[in-house]
């Protein structure tokens, strides 16, 4: 066959003409997510509208997403003393709750729900002990190849949090 026959079969039976086809590269959401993701920023607004920044400057950050539907979660601080005694077990109650306010680190199993663009993850143990067995919502505002953006209506500290992570490269 010629090009031309090729090509009047592939729009004859409706196929795609390209291999690069927009239609054959459109993935889920889920599809999209799996990967590791680096923190970037977060807003977080209170219930009177002030808005804050509880990472600081240079906030260190990992998500996971594994494509078995497991992932990882970590934020911290980049400003938080460091122990006087060098010994995990031994912080003051200062030192350990710098820590505590610092951090927040879970794991678990993530799903996606394409048509709300919801992100839910399923905390089973993490940094913060009243998330374990429960699951958080983040409402998914752009993903593109590089770079995802979510809200969480219910963090932690009571906020509502819009979240900007980058691929890690």
């Amino acid at each position: 066959m010629n090009r031309r026959s090729i090509l009047w079969a592939m729009t004859a039976f409706g196929l795609p003409s390209l291999p690069g086809d927009a239609l054959a590269q459109q993935k889920s959401l889920k599809e999209q997510l799996i990967g590791t993701w680096t923190f970037v920023s977060a807003v977080e607004t209170s219930k009177d509208g002030t808005k804050s920044d509880r990472w600081g400057p240079n906030p260190k950050g990992l998500i996971i997403f594994d494509a078995n539907g497991r992932y990882s979660f970590m934020i911290s601080r980049s400003d938080i003393p460091k122990f006087a005694a060098n010994n995990v077990n031994q912080g003051t109650a200062e030192e350990n709750k710098s820590v505590v306010q610092g951090i927040i680190a879970n794991i678990g199993t993530w799903s996606v729900d394409e048509a709300s663009k919801t992100l839910t993850t399923n905390i089973e143990g993490g940094s913060f002990p009243n998330l374990n067995g429960n699951s958080q919502k983040r409402i998914i505002i752009s993903l593109t190849a590089d770079e995802l953006k979510y809200t969480n209506p219910a963090s932690t500290t009571g906020t509502v949090a819009e979240a900007m992570w980058k691929r890690a490269k």
